[in-house]
């Protein structure tokens, strides 16, 4: 008796809070930004799924005609007699985004830890707008100084100078002498894409607590060890999606690769072959020559293979990313 009567003074004295009830309209309006926010977020997905549905659609025709394995395997690009092989451009858009990221990443990395750790203010007040100017170039402009520079220094200059050091690796055979080559190509692109590893590269870098610097200077390492033992490890996911996302871009480019790439449809052995990406097959030939039976279809399959090479880039490179992040935090 004696708690009860305790209990009942306790609540007279400090009764509890009422939870605050919603009006009818305001759970109405929680419910359709809900909605809208699910839209938003489906809306990509759903865009991918139907330019796949759209994409397949159009392939199928050759995919009934010609078995898939063909396709893929084959070496010759003869729309007149009826044969697609697609081989040559898949190999030769993979050799040119390997050189342009194999180009492109050391100074990039370089570059942002030097803008965050070393650089002056008024330095990167100056190098960051630069960089966003490099970004918004159109990409006709960079195959025309590709074309202009890029071109005949491969052909003058790194020709001989390679093939006369490392000539006897099939790698490096001066084996086209004319300059537009994978070698130009992958040049052109990785100027291209440093803009964006450079800015996502220096986000990430620029996000790392200062109290973890301050506290490996403290125990006596330089700043280089600091760098390389203590921020680098923190900020490597997020630069390894930087690159991920320049190697997405320098995968889908087409206008700058097909200017200075030599457009040959055969597979390279060499850096110095000429290729021809499935990005220059479709804009070069897309619109020509649509009588020739299948061609159309062929054309449609490129695109297609060349969107599931992005993404499958793209879902890889993201297990990736997060595997090494669970491991980096457990």
């Amino acid at each position: 008796m004696w708690a009860r009567r305790e209990a009942a003074r306790q609540l007279a004295a400090d009764p509890p809070q009422a939870t605050p009830v919603l009006s009818r309209s305001r759970r109405a309006r929680d419910r359709w930004a809900g909605r809208l926010f699910l839209g938003a977020t489906v809306l990509p997905l759903a865009l991918l799924v139907a330019m796949s549905i759209a994409l397949l659609a159009r392939t199928w025709p050759i995919l009934q005609a010609r078995p898939i394995w063909h396709l893929l395997t084959g070496q010759t690009w003869r729309p007149l007699q009826g044969e697609f092989g697609f081989r040559p451009f898949i190999i030769g858009t993979a050799w040119v985004t390997a050189v342009a990221m194999a180009v492109a990443i050391p100074p990039c990395l370089l570059s942002a830890v030097y803008l965050v750790e070393y650089a002056r203010p008024i330095t990167r007040a100056v190098v960051k707008p630069l960089l966003d100017l490099l970004a918004g170039i159109p990409s006709v402009v960079y195959g025309v100084w590709g074309v202009v520079v890029v071109v005949p220094w491969v052909k003058n200059a790194l020709l001989p100078t390679i093939g006369a050091w490392l000539g006897f690796i099939p790698l490096f055979a001066p084996t086209n002498p004319s300059g537009f080559s994978v070698l130009a190509g992958g040049i052109v692109l990785a100027v291209m894409v440093a803009p964006f590893i450079i800015a996502v590269s220096y986000e990430v870098l620029d996000s790392v607590p200062n109290g973890l610097r301050e506290a490996s200077l403290a125990v006596g390492a330089t700043r280089w060890q600091t760098v390389q033992h203590a921020v680098l490890p923190q900020s490597a996911p997020g630069i390894v999606a930087g690159i991920v996302l320049g190697a997405s871009r320098a995968l889908g480019e087409t206008m700058a690769v097909l200017m200075v790439v030599g457009n040959v449809a055969r597979t390279p052995t060499s850096i110095f072959d000429p290729a021809y990406p499935l990005t220059a097959l479709i804009a070069n030939n897309y619109g020509e020559m649509l009588s020739i039976p299948l061609y159309d279809s062929a054309l449609l399959g490129a695109a297609l293979m060349l969107l599931g090479i992005v993404v499958l880039f793209n879902s890889a490179s993201t297990l990736v990313l997060h595997r090494v992040t669970g491991r980096w935090a457990a």
